[in-house]
């Protein structure tokens, strides 16, 4: 009965609930999805406002993907003209004016 009441069990409880912590906010942090005490995945709930938001976020991804497309393809007309030789950019101007 000694050993219940030493500092060595207290110890090591501690350390077995500190471990149970630590590997829970890991798993959380990294994504896995949590598990009940039987160690089954527990799904987590979704709402209609969960899906909505989804939904929301999801269409304001695609608007602002497609406005990435067009920036990329205006710095590298920028770039074009920045890099390109006078004469050259000066002929085109001239084949737009005519």
């Amino acid at each position: 009965m000694e050993f219940v009441t030493s500092p060595a069990f207290a110890i090591i409880g501690l350390a077995a609930v500190m471990g149970w912590v630590i590997t829970t906010w890991l798993r959380i942090k990294h994504g896995y999805p949590l598990e009940s005490s039987w160690g089954t995945p527990m799904k987590p709930v979704h709402s209609n406002e969960t899906t909505e938001r989804l939904r929301l976020l999801t269409s304001e991804n695609a608007q602002l993907q497609a406005e990435l497309g067009a920036l990329k393809d205006r710095v590298h007309t920028l770039e074009r003209i920045a890099t390109d030789e006078g004469r050259r950019l000066s002929r085109e101007i001239d084949d737009l004016r005519h």
